[in-house]
């Protein structure tokens, strides 16, 4: 029975890690950085076999050395957790180094599987072109930087700096980038992408992005715009945020290549009403709606 090692438990992406990686029988370890608080981490027990398989253990990405024990003997490791504040460029890129530095000491660790979600979607400096935006490409960080996309630039950097550490030690490392994550809610609370998503379906904001972006789970891109008509035209008893924000060089028109993720073996993509709508669907469930 293989065992696997999922930083940042209590994450959108990593929860549904943890979770899927139990329903198929593995030995699941999750860090976070306060086993004790059950308040945030309690969710994770209750899914089917956590008594049993999985391990909740402390870990902070700004601390050297703080995953030797979390990756310690596992197979594989799925690093997600991400510590970036804003114009704090430095946390993501230590602490994505941290893990696979503990994970290089590791010799039982045979695959790192990164999430990127920003660093290689569409921050480019060509203007009036649509971007079919691939593998081979990469967000330019003096655009990023011009235009204050500090988690673009900051999940761009740390990226680079995670393959040039994995080309030095032989590391076999993967990078999936997600774009913007959707879905159903987990945990206690809505925490990033929801959080944005449900303040949006609440006006609590006073405006929604002016931001075209790729979903998971989605071939094709949309603008926010769009986005919250097809949600108004559904669900028309919410008050839907209605301003655009006046934020520039994140509505870049563009499409992405998902040839190489079906080629995998990919299921089939949801639509975009469908992902809005088991999100949409949890936020009622647990009373946020």
């Amino acid at each position: 029975m293989a065992e696997y090692c999922v930083t940042g438990g209590t994450g959108l992406i990593a929860a549904h890690l943890v979770k899927t990686l139990l329903e198929q029988g593995h030995i699941v370890r999750t860090t976070v950085r306060d086993p004790g608080d059950v308040r945030k981490v309690g969710f994770l027990l209750e899914f089917n076999g956590a008594d049993q398989r999985l391990k909740i253990m402390k870990a902070d990405l700004m601390v050297e050395g703080s995953f030797d024990e979390a990756v310690q003997g596992v197979d594989g490791v799925f690093h997600t957790a991400s510590p970036v504040v804003e114009t704090l460029i430095d946390p993501s890129i230590k602490g994505t180094l941290n893990v696979l530095s503990s994970c290089s000491k590791a010799s039982s660790v045979k695959r790192v599987v990164l999430t990127s979600s920003c660093s290689s979607i569409r921050y480019r400096d060509d203007a009036n072109q649509v971007f079919h935006l691939n593998e081979s490409h990469w967000s330019d960080p003096e655009y990023c930087k011009r235009h204050n996309l500090w988690y673009a630039y900051a999940k761009t950097l740390a990226e680079k700096e995670a393959w040039r550490m994995a080309e030095q030690s032989g590391m076999d490392l993967v990078v999936v980038n997600p774009s913007f994550v959707v879905g159903p809610l987990l945990s206690p609370q809505p925490t990033s992408s929801l959080l944005l998503v449900l303040d949006l379906i609440k006006g609590a904001r006073g405006e929604y992005p002016n931001m075209t972006i790729g979903f998971v789970h989605i071939g094709s891109v949309a603008h926010w715009s769009q986005i919250l008509e097809m949600l108004r035209a559904k669900y028309p008893l919410y008050p839907f945020e209605n301003k655009c924000s006046n934020q520039e060089g994140d509505n870049t028109p563009h499409s992405m290549d998902t040839t190489k993720i079906i080629k995998l073996g990919f299921l089939p993509f949801k639509t975009l009403d469908q992902m809005f709508d088991d999100c949409i669907r949890s936020f009622q469930e647990k009373g946020f709606l």
